[in-house]
């Protein structure tokens, strides 16, 4: 780009800056020089291909969403908790909020996560354990009782069973005497990532893609400020994918709900700003910047050259970020403490909207109290106390970060090729009828091309570790330690039993007759086509329970089964 091109490039971001409103904070060094909110090559300079570098706030947004960087607004600490009952996960909630946390991010636990009720006999040994049960909206009244739900944003990760549990979320937030359109948050949703990797699915992939469909033609029109669709490349991440297969999967899978918006007939630039991404944070520190950097740069040419998105939120990745629950040790676990500080840093310096930072503990149980402590300072530390939040993108025209940044992007191009490829195969004599990637993604998940792309990744780095090629502190090297054991958080079984009890109460005070009334026009909405969210949401007000609601679902669906791969 020549000389001129980025000094009027300078001018425009100056101009936005000027605009924009900034916190109240000092941003100067630890010694009180100050620093400029961005910088840039010299005046008068040119940088062949600074295009794809840029401004923050400018397209391709390279450099982050926002002229000004964290210094309008930090990112928000959105700690991902949830443990037993409702009530016992409502405590932890509020000593988060009141020690600082910025949002609430739930965890759910396995029957939930499944579509299962806590009586339900599949679900005995579960209720609880690693997340909070969930059965009808009188738990979600419980979960968050005293957090007034239009005055704090949250993330609910889930997936299969997440269009009921979010209408739970809903008639909590009416209960409250909130109107749920002015609800913000975020809800996974993401059904392709099941399929592809953490396995948490209820029904074949295309009907479920008409429930999400569904869901978001009911956000677009009724809920605008709330992201019903959180894209999540973490569990790809965490089941073995390097880095350049998380973003490309990632970034392929949100391709998808794009065409199936637009296979509604919804406008891209109505409902492209309600979709959201969650990525993983790991250890390799530059080239997790580098594809945070990436994954902004590639979502907003495809959004605006592919897609046809004309806004600039239309455009923009809107991204969470968690610590790699998979870098954690159960030898020395005190090192995971360095570990998620590193994995956090590079979130930031890649531009997170939110993050999330493990527990050193979480390799073992549930966080206890005083883990969960330590992991929220780690994010106050890092946004109080080092100076990150000053500039906008510090790394910005480092030539390995920009080389790391470039590197990946290509490799994801190549990946997007493959997946079109396999779309193109799929349906040889005409195109899909959501559209070619999502295409490529349903013919990837019936042959098991995604799973065995991981598989081999996943196999090549442990090769990798058992040769020793790759360090793992306390585990394959510096394994001695004068670290006793540490104390963990169990959930007492008395957990399940009292849930269990709970239920069969709230089930013997309901009116079945309503219950079944409104399940059957669940199914007559899901057999005729039409949006299925208000028939769901009489059933929650009428307090059908999640297994009920699935359980009529899967009997008219089916369950998906994986293909067996060798």
């Amino acid at each position: 780009m020549d000389a001129d091109a980025i000094d009027e490039g300078r001018r425009r971001w100056q101009a936005r800056y000027d605009k924009a409103r900034k916190r109240d904070a000092d941003f100067t060094t630890l010694s009180g020089d100050p620093v400029d909110p961005i910088y840039g090559p010299p005046e008068g300079s040119s940088v062949p291909g600074f295009e794809r570098i840029g401004w923050p706030g400018e397209y391709p947004f390279t450099r982050g969403l926002h002229a000004t960087g964290y210094r309008g607004r930090t990112w928000t600490i959105r700690q991902f908790a949830g443990f037993g009952n409702a009530e016992q996960t409502n405590e932890r909630y509020k000593m988060i909020l009141e020690a600082g946390g910025g949002g609430l991010s739930v965890a759910f636990d396995m029957p939930t996560l499944m579509g299962r009720d806590s009586d339900d006999p599949r679900s005995l040994g579960e209720v609880g354990h690693c997340g909070v049960a969930i059965d009808s909206a009188a738990d979600m009244e419980v979960l968050f009782k005293d957090i007034p739900l239009g005055d704090v944003t949250t993330s609910m990760t889930i997936s299969g069973p997440a269009v009921p549990v979010f209408c739970m979320y809903l008639v909590a937030a009416e209960r409250q005497g909130i109107d749920p359109s002015v609800l913000n948050g975020t809800l996974q949703t993401d059904i392709f990532k099941e399929y592809i990797a953490q396995k948490e699915w209820l029904f074949q992939p295309e009907p479920h893609l008409r429930l999400i469909g569904d869901l978001m033609e009911h956000c677009a029109s009724s809920i605008p400020a709330y992201k019903p669709l959180s894209v999540s490349g973490y569990h790809i991440r965490e089941a073995g994918a390097t880095a350049a297969q998380e973003l490309a999967y990632t970034l392929a899978d949100g391709f998808g709900y794009v065409e199936l918006g637009l296979s509604r007939g919804l406008d891209v630039d109505v409902f492209a700003p309600g979709l959201s991404f969650f990525f993983d944070a790991h250890l390799d520190f530059f080239e997790e910047i580098a594809k945070f950097r990436a994954a902004r740069r590639i979502w907003a040419r495809w959004m605006r050259d592919v897609y046809g998105a004309r806004s600039d939120k239309a455009q923009w990745l809107r991204f969470h970020t968690q610590t790699a629950g998979v870098s954690l040790t159960a030898q020395q676990p005190y090192n995971n403490v360095v570990r998620t500080a590193v994995e956090a840093l590079s979130a930031v310096l890649g531009g997170t909207n939110s993050l999330h930072t493990n527990a050193l503990d979480e390799t073992l149980a549930l966080p206890s109290e005083q883990a969960a402590e330590i992991a929220l300072r780690t994010q106050q530390v890092l946004m109080e106390e080092t100076g990150v939040a000053n500039v906008a993108d510090p790394l910005g025209g480092s030539w390995y970060v920009e080389a790391l940044t470039d590197r990946i992007e290509a490799d994801a191009e190549k990946i997007f090729d493959q997946i079109k490829e396999r779309g193109r195969r799929a349906v040889p004599n005409g195109e899909h009828p959501i559209g070619p990637i999502t295409s490529g993604i349903l013919r990837g998940i019936e042959d098991g091309w995604f799973t065995g792309e991981i598989a081999e990744s996943a196999f090549q780095y442990q090769q990798a570790l058992e040769k020793d090629e790759k360090k793992v502190v306390g585990v394959n090297c510096a394994k001695g330690s004068v670290t006793g054991d540490l104390e963990i958080l169990r959930v007492s079984h008395e957990v399940e039993r009292e849930q269990v009890r709970m239920l069969a109460d709230r089930k013997g005070k309901r009116d079945e007759d309503r219950v079944r009334s409104t399940l059957d026009a669940m199914l007559a909405a899901a057999r005729d086509g039409s949006n299925m969210i208000g028939p769901m949401l009489e059933a929650v007000r009428a307090e059908a329970t999640l297994g009920e609601i699935c359980g009529v679902l899967r009997d008219e669906w089916g369950v998906y089964t994986e293909p067996a791969g060798f």
